[in-house]
């Protein structure tokens, strides 16, 4: 572990935050996830919930009703039992194979966002579809992931301005990460591919298909098989399938 972080702090009276860097990066980022992991194993009653974010992970608790010494001095206690930097992933992660397309009218700031990167645009589709992205967390729209991380000359800009309407299912990219978009919305990042995938499916027993820690690696289709998938894509799966990772 660093000299520095872990560090532990108490959020109000609301939990407690347990964060492993000062930003963004995939040792921090596979800390969070496995040390999530291993305190919900503990069964500690103090924790009515818990989620990760790019570099934290945070347990819900009622600080009035449990002692925040005594709920850091387990966690203290449970960080150092490991390199929590080196700890594998969680257990029961999938991989998961998404149909996009990439470019043209249906993601139309691809060759913007290749420009940014350095790369011809046929070059930039090549690393989005031979790069496997993991969800490193979701958040900001129901099961919305944000995916990492891309190479160094991916840590493009923000756009200056909002593009207005992106809509559900589109890959947007910025910071070397990539995002999958459960519902239309503004946004600053750039419109590279455009998926049929609902990462919310509010009637289906899985509402949310993805977690913290699965990866997804994306196929590039045709606009002509991506409108025939989005006809016929009753369940949100858009094409996808997945399997199970070791």
């Amino acid at each position: 572990m660093s000299n520095t972080y872990p560090t532990i702090h108490t959020v109000g009276l609301s939990g407690v935050l347990v964060t492993f860097a000062e930003a963004l990066d995939d040792t921090a980022n596979r800390a969070a996830l496995a040390f999530r992991a291993a305190v919900d194993a503990q069964g500690w009653d103090w924790v009515h919930e818990s989620a990760t974010s790019l570099i934290s992970a945070f347990f819900r608790t009622d600080l009035a009703q449990h002692s925040a010494a005594s709920i850091t001095e387990q966690l203290t206690d449970l960080l150092a039992t490991r390199d929590w930097f080196a700890a594998p992933l969680p257990e029961g992660r999938k991989l998961w194979h998404i149909p996009a397309v990439f470019g043209g009218d249906l993601a139309p700031q691809l060759d913007e966002a290749a420009e940014a990167a350095g790369l011809s645009p046929q070059d930039a589709v090549a690393e989005l579809t031979s790069t496997r992205m993991r969800v490193i967390t979701i958040g900001f729209a129901p099961g919305q992931p944000y995916l990492g991380t891309l190479g160094e000359h991916w840590n493009i800009p923000r756009l200056g301005t909002l593009s207005p309407n992106i809509p559900r299912g589109a890959l947007v990219a910025a910071v070397r990460q990539l995002c999958l978009f459960s519902n239309d919305t503004p946004t600053g990042w750039r419109h590279v591919g455009q998926t049929a995938f609902h990462t919310f499916r509010p009637t289906s027993e899985t509402p949310f298909p993805l977690s913290p820690g699965d990866e997804l690696l994306f196929h590039a289709t045709t606009p002509a098989d991506y409108n025939t998938i989005a006809a016929n894509n009753a369940d949100g799966a858009g094409g996808a399938t997945w399997e199970a990772l070791p």
